[in-house]
């Protein structure tokens, strides 16, 4: 069974980082896209950013462009979301997903979704 497990959540104030960690297990991550997606209270679960685990071409969110990192440890199987300089409202909880050959927008274009983590940014 392919399982996903987030971690590295929290509680931080204005302009602070977190780094979230992603650890996957039996083959979620020998290929196909990875992502974070968020949720905030009331709101859709959207896109974050996606990466490939062979292919260097990233997408971000134009919320969190020039803000937020992914990055994977193909050897610890886990992927990484670093976020600087947070605001109040990247708070939601975080979740990391696998897909298929494309990374797409939508929730249904994965299929594997870790348990997510909660990030709280306080003004």
């Amino acid at each position: 069974q392919v399982q996903l497990a987030e971690s590295g959540g929290g509680s931080v104030q204005a302009g602070g980082s977190l780094r979230l960690s992603c650890v996957a297990s039996g083959d979620a991550y020998s290929d196909g896209c990875m992502a974070w997606f968020r949720q905030a209270p009331g709101k859709e679960r959207e896109r974050v950013a996606t990466m490939f685990r062979r292919i260097p071409n990233k997408y971000y969110a134009d919320s969190v462009k020039g803000r937020f990192t992914i990055s994977q440890d193909s050897a610890k199987n886990t992927l990484y979301l670093q976020m600087d300089r947070l605001k109040p409202e990247d708070s939601a909880i975080y979740y990391c997903a696998h897909g298929g050959r494309i990374c797409g927008p939508e929730v249904d274009d994965y299929n594997v979704w870790g348990q997510g983590t909660q990030v709280t940014v306080s003004s």
